[in-house]
């Protein structure tokens, strides 16, 4: 009974905040044809306005997100051709991203760095995981699989690091740029602002999902240990 209890608790944890981000998104989606433009329109127009004209926009089917490497604000479709509060939330949101890094803000270069080390973390994690089985049966020794197990968690830890890095630069994106930029630059109504701060909350929140799946994940694996 306990374990169907935690089963349910870790689901919901793990569930919640997707449905959350998906339902708050999708409620401010119905096209304003009263807003000055599009995502991809008040995208390009920040960039500009914020001296960073060298950033791309592009219409993207993998989500939202802002490219340093390519230095590309990459929107999905619905969102970089749309004319809602979603639309222009989530734009101003990817190009806060884009200002932090044009400002050289450390927690954005940092969440850079460790999630390309845990690209390469992760799938060595893999390898000790499947892996310590097959040491276990031919140095024919448990101190071989718990080894391998302690490796793969200190690997994978990293990827617990760069999820709990992630959020403040999230919520710096949304509450501590993209709002007052959208507030203060008239873009937005002050009845409009309400909905952009749910949008963008939820944008802040989209990796919380993630970061409790690593922790979820990695827990997992030190029981295993233990």
């Amino acid at each position: 009974m306990i374990a169907v209890i935690v089963a349910i608790v870790v689901l919901a944890a793990v569930t919640l905040p997707q449905l959350l981000v998906r339902t708050t998104i999708s409620r401010h989606a119905v096209e304003r044809p009263d807003l000055p433009g599009t995502g991809g329109e008040l995208a390009r127009h920040l960039l500009d306005r914020f001296d960073l004209g060298h950033v791309k926009v592009e219409i993207t089917d993998k989500g939202d997100h802002y490219d340093p490497d390519a230095a590309v604000v990459r929107l999905l479709p619905q969102h970089h051709d749309g004319r809602s509060l979603s639309a222009v939330a989530i734009a101003a949101h990817e190009v806060s991203h884009a200002i932090q890094h044009g400002n050289g803000e450390r927690k954005l270069a940092l969440r850079q760095r460790l999630a390309k080390v845990a690209l390469f973390t992760d799938r060595i994690a893999g390898i000790f995981f499947i892996a310590a089985p097959v040491l276990t049966v031919v140095i024919r020794s448990p101190a071989a699989l718990a080894g391998a197990i302690a490796i793969g968690i200190a690997l994978l830890s990293v990827r617990v690091v760069v999820n709990l890095v992630t959020l403040p630069v999230e919520t710096d994106a949304s509450f501590a740029k993209a709002l007052p930029i959208l507030k203060e630059g008239g873009y937005l109504s002050e009845d409009d602002l309400p909905a952009a701060q749910s949008v963008l909350r939820a944008a802040a929140f989209t990796y919380v999902a993630g970061a409790l799946i690593s922790l979820i994940n990695l827990a997992r694996w030190i029981r295993l240990l233990r």
